[in-house]
């Protein structure tokens, strides 16, 4: 359902694969009450964003951690989960995947599962 929604909006006549950075309407479409999958820094980590502006972020074994998100014009920004002060980043897809993309971090790639998805403590 998530994927659908963003794939109309993002691919609405698009041909072939290209890059193509999130509005951040669609950032908030597709984190909003989700959690995103990946690999940070060589460890895997799930992080859920309730629509509400909370967030929570976890590691396989690890105490949660807690902070807050926001999307500001188109990017994605969060405060109080490794950072003291807003941090942010762009959301890109390329060929059905979702990458974070910032000027001090490569292209990282992410999945997102409808729900609150963490692990277990």
């Amino acid at each position: 359902m998530i994927r659908f929604a963003i794939a109309l909006a993002v691919f609405s006549g698009a041909a072939e694969a290209q890059s193509v950075k999130l509005r951040g309407n669609e950032v908030e479409i597709l984190l909003s009450g989700n959690t995103a999958i990946g690999m940070w820094e060589g460890h895997a980590y799930r992080q859920y964003y309730d629509a509400d502006g909370t967030t929570i972020y976890a590691q396989e074994g690890s105490a949660s951690l807690r902070g807050n998100w926001r999307v500001e014009g188109e990017e994605y920004q969060s405060i109080g989960i490794f950072d003291v002060d807003w941090e942010g980043r762009f959301v890109m897809e390329y060929a059905g995947q979702w990458f974070w993309v910032s000027k001090t971090i490569p292209p990282t790639p992410f999945e997102v599962v409808e729900g609150k998805k963490l692990f277990a403590e």
